[in-house]
């Protein structure tokens, strides 16, 4: 029987909770709010003018070509990275999870590129994809006929940047699926073994069902990561462009706010990718959470 715990002091619960609280509305809701009310208002760039537009700001915002383009750039850019990354992980933690000689030399290679910085990530691959002395195209070249210049060639620069997201976050993926992986105890298996069944089947019928709370977390935390977390990636590498091919919205939010000093546009756009990120999880365990097994 397990020991509940009482608090003598009725405050006591309350105190403990106030610095998770504090953080919570200096650094979440009080940036969003101040978000909200900069988006119904027309700024000077110095900041020092401010005048009452309504919903003007969102108008200009959807009717814009290329903030559209930004976000389908976005849901393309997130889909791959999440489900492309999550499930590359899985194979890899299913590989690493097998007793192989020099096994613990891989699992501990597989997380190191999660320690590497996003912006020096994207330097590498940089040099690595580069048309003229990459390494990537330099194999390629006759086996595929793909212009790997992600200077110019919009493609080449999203598959870029995608594939340097998801190689940087492998690492974080891997030990929360070879974490769940030992979990699963090796008698379900065995048993699914004797009874004639292969290592295909014992995956889909087994292994991922024990797996689902896991692959939903992990889907979860992908689509905040590629949403957020990348902003540092584009700025780096690519900047948004070419033509703006790899400009996702936070990285135009930035660009119109900071660079162009359009916060009132730059206020809404941070307005709607919130209510994205929020819609996309709440979708997530709308639905997808049907499928998950605890």
């Amino acid at each position: 029987m397990e020991r509940q715990v009482v608090f003598r002091n009725k405050w006591l619960p309350y105190l403990l909770l106030m610095p998770q609280i504090a953080i919570t509305i200096v650094f979440f809701f009080w940036p969003a709010l101040t978000s909200l009310r900069l988006a119904l208002y027309r700024t000077t760039p110095f900041g020092d003018r401010m005048f009452f537009v309504g919903l003007q700001n969102f108008q200009r915002l959807f009717a814009s070509p290329q903030y559209r383009q930004s976000v389908m750039t976005t849901l393309v850019f997130t889909a791959s990275v999440t489900l492309v990354g999550v499930f590359i992980s899985l194979v890899i933690a299913l590989l690493l999870n097998q007793a192989i000689k020099g096994r613990t030399i891989y699992r501990t290679a597989i997380l190191w590129p999660y320690g590497v910085a996003l912006p020096v990530a994207g330097v590498l691959w940089m040099f690595l994809m580069h048309p003229t002395f990459g390494i990537v195209p330099y194999y390629l070249d006759g086996i595929i006929n793909f212009n790997f210049d992600w200077i110019l060639n919009g493609q080449a620069a999203m598959l870029l940047v995608i594939l340097t997201a998801i190689w940087t976050n492998l690492g974080y993926n891997v030990a929360f699926f070879l974490a769940g992986l030992q979990a699963i105890p090796q008698s379900l298996l065995e048993a699914a073994y004797v009874d004639g069944a292969t290592r295909v089947r014992s995956i889909i019928h087994i292994t991922l069902p024990l797996l689902s709370p896991t692959i939903f977390f992990l889907l979860v935390m992908n689509v905040v990561y590629s949403l957020f977390d990348t902003f540092g990636l584009i700025d780096a590498v690519t900047k948004g462009g070419p033509a703006g091919a790899t400009e996702i919205m936070i990285y135009k939010a930035y660009r119109d706010g900071i660079i162009s000093l359009n916060l009132g546009s730059s206020a809404a756009q941070s307005v709607v990718l919130m209510v994205l990120a929020i819609l996309l999880t709440v979708f997530q365990f709308r639905f997808i959470e049907r499928k998950v097994s605890y």
